[in-house]
């Protein structure tokens, strides 16, 4: 119930976000959802694409730095409390959220979130014992 994400590691200068839409576009590549976190100096450029491995390899072919993080994604009530209620189910078994972004997409009456988690299995088998969604990659990459 993993997913695939790859962060690219990009300095902090006009036209770098730019480069590596373009060598994405080129190569075919669609993003489902992205987060970018930045520093003065470098930025951290996370994706989930439909084609992870075609991505990884036309981004190091054009001389980017480009690393694999297992993430999981999952549905949350699109209600006040939604966000809470998974919060709290991760809180009970001791899992920690090393960050979040929100995925553009939206399936039924969920929101889709991707999670970066300290213990990832952990977090996975919280989730699930808590009634909530965990989506598998196949069904991320093709949303």
């Amino acid at each position: 119930m993993k997913v695939d994400q790859i962060s690219v590691f990009l300095e902090n200068k006009p036209g770098g976000l730019e480069d590596v839409t373009r060598v994405l576009a080129e190569a075919g590549i669609n993003i489902r959802a992205l987060s970018l976190a930045d520093t003065s100096d470098f930025g951290i450029l996370r994706l989930i694409v439909d084609d992870t491995d075609g991505a990884e390899t036309a981004l190091q072919e054009q001389g980017f730095r480009v690393g694999r993080t297992p993430v999981v994604a999952v549905e949350v009530p699109d209600r006040p409390g939604g966000f809470y209620g998974i919060m709290k189910a991760l809180s009970k078994k001791g899992v920690n959220v090393e960050y979040t972004y929100a995925f553009v997409e939206r399936s039924g009456e969920n929101a889709i979130i991707i999670f970066r988690f300290d213990r990832t299995d952990e977090a996975i088998e919280a989730l699930q014992d808590a009634g909530v969604t965990v989506l598998p990659g196949s069904k991320v990459y093709a949303l």
